[in-house]
């Protein structure tokens, strides 16, 4: 699905410490164990941190978002989220698009991330953002049911 005649374009803007309850409901709705609002206000408040959320057409409740931390060279994507109501129309596409440009111009030469390898649509978008798997961590995620699961470390050079 695209954007054209669907919903408004998503508008891609930097997000700060007073998003923090909306970027926990999106962060909710795609993890095992989401990330509370106050953990959110912490790293939001991190100058370390860079994160970016995307509204339809600019106004209203975030649907999505990209977080990293920058350390002089090198960035860690912590999380990229979509809410459930966006979904299939490409906004995850748009905002590490963004989120790597951003990142690019803050300096980051490479950008890390790990992912579970049981979650393919995300490996598949990184993938084809020039993500390549560089380790496994056996075992790295907890799950509620069933046994953990191994974490991807991919990498890209920017």
């Amino acid at each position: 699905m695209s954007w054209f005649g669907k919903r408004q374009p998503p508008v891609i803007i930097d997000a700060r410490v007073d998003d923090a309850a909306s970027l926990a409901a999106i962060h909710a709705t795609g993890f095992e164990r989401g990330w509370d609002a106050l953990e959110f206000e912490r790293m939001l408040a991190d100058r370390l941190i860079l994160a970016h959320l995307a509204r339809p057409g600019g106004k209203g409740t975030p649907t999505g978002f990209a977080m990293s931390r920058l350390v002089v060279d090198e960035a860690e994507i912590l999380s990229v989220a979509v809410s459930p109501s966006a979904r299939g129309a490409g906004l995850a596409t748009s905002l590490l698009q963004h989120h790597l440009g951003r990142l690019a111009a803050a300096g980051a030469r490479k950008v890390f991330l790990e992912v579970a390898e049981d979650n393919v649509a995300a490996i598949r978008l990184y993938q084809r953002h020039g993500f390549d798997e560089i380790a496994r961590r056996n075992a790295y995620y907890a799950r509620a049911k069933g046994p953990p699961a191994t974490a991807i470390v991919m990498e890209r050079v920017l």
